[in-house]
């Protein structure tokens, strides 16, 4: 027989079953889609900024989830989201830096590219060391070819080498190509030049100078027949010649008396000689500078070599590239006779430096 009390008890029961049924049914959905964290401190430099140059590119984040990682895909973009690549990019050929630190070795894994996308990849994976500055180094990339508009890293990880499935981390930085600045100046060719004097006793090759000469004069002083007298100066050179400079030397006259002169050596510059041994008239000069520019380049590098003057020009010192304070030392002697007539013998001695450009 139908028993209200008990209708009422079985529709509670049934209520009751549904409310478990509904929760079970609930239980038994799909988890939620899980999404990828999001990185900050995104930064990426370029080691040249300017458009359609060859540069490397140092991307950098922070808050890095730390744990296995198999690719890291590195799409640059035009757009924050989606977009294109910049025009003119290129990341074909490239490579990565050993510098790189995002994952230990991770210029190991296997690199793959495709237009304005670079997907480094490893079966194995790797799980970064900790979640701060870590980098992703990308050598060879060609910079796009406009400047001075903004452009995008979208980057992203994954615990799977397909580069889209299993996502990590994901983040996006902004870069910018730049114009260089053009810079210019202008050096203009210098070149100094003095004759220092140089004191008694100054000792070159086997010179030993008996007199102190000032910048201007080489007082001798008196000769007599059992002795010769010399002398030296100091010639300097600075200049910026890329090519060095060349120095050099003449007289305006013989050593002169009146109608007398002092016989030169036998010796030319490009052929020094012995001096004129003391009772014999001689006048002459010699250059510590071994490494001349024509001729013999060292013909006055041995002791006892001495050159007459000349009207002309003749080379006694020389660099084949610009110089700071290059000094030189000119030594000078002369000799007489027995019967070398009386009186004070003179004539200018001229030094010519000349740079070479």
């Amino acid at each position: 027989m139908f028993n209200v009390r008990n209708w009422f008890s079985l529709k509670q029961t049934l209520a009751t079953v549904l409310s478990l049924l509904v929760a079970f049914g609930v239980w038994l959905e799909a988890p939620p889609a899980v999404t990828a964290a999001t990185l900050s401190g995104g930064s990426v430099s370029l080691s040249d900024s300017r458009p359609s140059q060859s540069a490397n590119y140092t991307i950098d984040f922070d808050n890095v989830t730390t744990s296995n990682i198999r690719c890291i895909k590195v799409v640059f973009s035009d757009a924050a989201s989606g977009g294109s690549a910049p025009t003119g990019l290129s990341v074909t050929g490239v490579t990565v830096n050993a510098s790189s630190d995002y994952v230990a070795s991770l210029n190991s894994w296997t690199v793959a590219t495709s237009s304005g996308t670079v997907q480094v990849t490893d079966a194995t994976g790797a799980a970064p060391a900790q979640a701060a500055d870590r980098t992703v180094i990308l050598d060879g990339i060609t910079n796009g070819s406009t400047g001075d508009t903004a452009y995008f890293v979208q980057f992203s990880t994954y615990n799977n080498t397909d580069c889209s499935t299993d996502s990590v981390d994901s983040g996006k930085a902004a870069f910018i190509y730049t114009a260089g600045v053009s810079v210019s100046t202008t050096v203009d060719p210098s070149i100094t030049f003095t004759v220092n004097a140089s004191d008694s006793a100054t000792t070159f090759k086997d010179v030993t100078t008996d007199v102190t000469t000032t910048s201007t004069t080489v007082p001798l002083g008196t000769i007599t027949s059992s002795a010769s007298r010399s002398a030296a100066h100091r010639i300097r050179v600075n200049t910026n010649a890329s090519s060095g400079y060349t120095v050099y030397i003449r007289s305006t006259q013989d050593m002169t008396a009146g109608a007398a002169t002092i016989s030169n050596v036998s010796g030319s510059n490009a052929s020094p000689a012995t001096f004129t041994a003391a009772g014999t008239e001689g006048w002459g000069y010699t250059t510590n500078d071994s490494t001349l520019g024509t001729g013999t380049a060292d013909r006055f590098s041995a002791n006892n070599t001495w050159a007459a003057f000349t009207s002309t020009n003749a080379e006694v010192a020389y660099s084949s590239t610009g110089v700071s304070n290059e000094d030189t030392l000119i030594g000078y002697r002369a000799t007489i006779a027995g019967n070398t007539e009386a009186g004070t013998y003179e004539t200018t001695v001229i030094f010519t430096a000349t740079p070479a450009y």
